[in-house]
Parts: C-alpha cells; sequence; structure tokens
C-alpha cells in the first residue's frame, strides 16, 4: 500500500526537533552539525533571530492579499536587489523551479515581440539541474531527470559544461538564450572559469543570444560575492534566484534587464503566492544582512580556513577523498569510495552533508558558521573516513 505521503524521496532515517544556528538536534538530544543548511537554504543558520524576528512581526499584520494589490515588502525586497545587482526589474515567485520556468518563458517572449517567434533555441549544458518541472528537465536534458515523462518541451540543446570551442559552434543569431550555472550543485559542485564566462558574454553580444544565469544555489553571498557571476565581471540578462534568499522562507525571484523583460506586459505571467508579505519580510531582512561588504569579506575569510582545512583532510585520507573543488562557502570533496556512503557513516559522527553527481559530496554550511565550528565539521569528517580505512 502506498505511504500517505509520495514515496519519491530516498530520505535518511533522520527527523529534528530544533535547530540552532548549524546543528539540529533530534527528539531524543543528538545534535548535528549542518553542513547542508537545507541544501543551502538556511544561509544564516536554523532559528536565526532576526529572520524569526522578521517573520513574526509581519505575522502579526498581513501574511496574503495576492498580487491583486500593492505588497509593501515586495517593493522594498524588488528595491532592494535592484539596487545591489545589473537587474531592473524583479518577478517573485516560491522556488527556484518556478524561476526557471519564467526565465524560458520570459526568453521566448522576449524573441517573439521582438518579430523572431521561431528563434526559441535555449542552449544548457550537461549536468546542470535547474529544477524538476517540465520545462526545467527539458533544459537540463540528462535520461535521470527526463527519462518517463516525455514528450519534452522542444527547443533546448545541451552542450558540454565549460567547453568553450563546442559553445562557439553552436551559438548563432538563431539562438534565443544561454542558460547555465556559474557554479554547478547538484552537477558536482564544479565552478566556471571567469574568461568562459567573459567569453560566453561575448559570444551572446555578438549574436544576440539572451544570457541567462541559474543563481538558485550559487547566490545570495555562498560564493564570497552576493551573486557568483561577480566574480568574472560579466552580468546577465535574466538570473533565477531562489534557496537563500529566504534563508528558509519558501522564496525565489527572476531578475531582469529592462530589454529582457520588455514583452512581459500585464497578463504575461503571475503567482498567487508569489512575493507574499511574510516571504518578502524574511527576504529584506535576509538581504540586509548577507549583501553587506563586511558580511561577504567574512564568508571569504572562513572559506579560505575551510578549505585549507579539507585541503590537508585530503592529503590524510587519499583513499577516500580525491579532491577539494567549488568557491566560497560552496565546497564539494570528490570521492573515491562511494560518495551516498560517505554521507550514511557521517551520521554516526553526528554530521549532515549533501551528495551531488560526480561522486561528489557538498559542503554548504550557513555563511554566519563560526570557525570553531568549521574546524569540528573538519574533525568529524576525519573521523568518517576512518570508517574506510583512511590514513
Amino acid at each position: 500500500m502506498i505511504p500517505s505521503v509520495l514515496p519519491n524521496y530516498n530520505r535518511a532515517p533522520l527527523s529534528f526537533a530544533k535547530g540552532e544556528g548549524s546543528w539540529l538536534i533530534t527528539e531524543d538530544g543528538r545534535r548535528f552539525l549542518d553542513l547542508g543548511a537545507g541544501i543551502a537554504v538556511n544561509v544564516l543558520g536554523h532559528a536565526n533571530p532576526a529572520l524569526v524576528e522578521a517573520l513574526t512581526e509581519q505575522a502579526g499584520k498581513v501574511w496574503h492579499v495576492s498580487n491583486l494589490y500593492q505588497i509593501p515588502q515586495q517593493q522594498a525586497l524588488a528595491d532592494a536587489l535592484v539596487q545591489k545587482t545589473f537587474a531592473d526589474t524583479v518577478f517573485f515567485t516560491n522556488s527556484g523551479t518556478e524561476a526557471a520556468e519564467l526565465a524560458i518563458k520570459m526568453v521566448r517572449k522576449y524573441w517573439n515581440d521582438q518579430g523572431a517567434p521561431d528563434r526559441i533555441e535555449i542552449i544548457a549544458f550537461e549536468g546542470a539541474f535547474h529544477g524538476r518541472s517540465t520545462g526545467a528537465i527539458a533544459a537540463a536534458g540528462s535520461e535521470k531527470m527526463t527519462k518517463g515523462f516525455g514528450p519534452l518541451m522542444p527547443g533546448f540543446r545541451q552542450l558540454p559544461y565549460g567547453d568553450l570551442e563546442a559553445l562557439k559552434a553552436a551559438i548563432s543569431d538563431r539562438t534565443a538564450a544561454v542558460m547555465i550555472e556559474p557554479v554547478q550543485g547538484e552537477g558536482g559542485i564544479r565552478v566556471l572559469p571567469d574568461a568562459f564566462l567573459r567569453a560566453l558574454r561575448a559570444l551572446c553580444d555578438a549574436t544576440g543570444a539572451l544570457l541567462v544565469f541559474d543563481e538558485v544555489q550559487c547566490g545570495m553571498g555562498r560564493t564570497g560575492r552576493l551573486f557568483a557571476h561577480e566574480w568574472s565581471g560579466v552580468t546577465p540578462d535574466i538570473m533565477m534566484v531562489a534557496k537563500g534568499i529566504g534563508g528558509g522562507f519558501p522564496l525565489g525571484a527572476v531578475l531582469a534587464t529592462e530589454k529582457a523583460a520588455s514583452a512581459m506586459g500585464v497578463g504575461s505571467h503571475g503567482s498567487t503566492y508569489g512575493g507574499n508579505p511574510l516571504a518578502c519580510a524574511v527576504g529584506a531582512r535576509v538581504m540586509d544582512i548577507v549583501a553587506d561588504e563586511a558580511f561577504l569579506a567574512e564568508v571569504s575569510r572562513k572559506a579560505g580556513f575551510f578549505r585549507q582545512r579539507l585541503e590537508g583532510l585530503v592529503a590524510s585520507h587519499p583513499d577516500v577523498f580525491e579532491e577539494v573543488r567549488g568557491l566560497g562557502l560552496m565546497l564539494g570533496l570528490k570521492c573515491r569510495v562511494p560518495n551516498l556512503d560517505v554521507v550514511k557513516a557521517a551520521y554516526d559522527e553526528g554530521l549532515l552533508m549533501v551528495p551531488a553527481a560526480d561522486n561528489v559530496i557538498r559542503l554548504l554550511p550557513a555563511l554566519n558558521i563560526s570557525e570553531a565550528d568549521l574546524a569540528e565539521a573538519v574533525a568529524r569528517i576525519d573521523r568518517t573516513a576512518a570508517h574506510f580505512g583512511g590514513q
């Protein structure tokens, strides 16, 4: 008999009654150091007092009114995002998947209004993850994501991740857009070189194609800049954001230039819950904290400390780990033993990590994690490695 909760998740045998900063606590009092942060969502940790205050204050006023009316909290967050980014305008969603759907629609509507309705091809990349809607899985294109869900939405083409020559051969004045994650998360913590992003921007400019960045996982301070593409000095035309922007409250957004969004007039898209007062009140408080230059500098400092310790760990356990990869506090350990086995063994050490493709374990702690907790995390990974006979 099928369970009351659809059995589509391979869940760990753990549940948590309470969270405190970078720690999760079970009903029986066991404490787990959380290096997953809800898959890069809880950027300020669990039960952050500033976010609790923002949510509680708003909850005592207005929860939901729908987008039939003006929403001051939404306006305030949109203004903050426009001020801090390339964007001229913002549409709020509830998730990254919804943001991906709008990004695809925005691209197609733009070219339709430009008098080129057949210019629909969007170039994406192998290993990508843009969500689980029909449009998002068609963009990613992997058999794991798409098998059994056909027919797929047409108009997507996948290229090898980071292959500039393949991109040069594929992009043309018939390409509607290029959609890419500056740092792949689900794909195994793979970082695009700055030179690739600069070349990509130049190719889009030359052909007229729109450039779409998916920063759902790598954005909101995760790499030590507010958004990962800032390291390269290039900007997109459209960007998808979610996860960390709500600090744990469901919130996503599509940011766009005036040009890219020019076709999205009244009635072209909508969302009942998107940009509701509760979500935007929390999101605005997240932005206040995470977009601060001193906070981002501290993320980079702690990331350097963490990475140095992890490099030493890899050297100490060459039979278990192959390399450290990533940027900022979006790091990955590529394993020589099955990564899921390492994740499961870490439960015995009171440690939570997240698997990814390419036999990688993702380390995505809260951005405000203490240096002491990072040192403790390395000690627990070290003990986990010993389960596999590491040196």
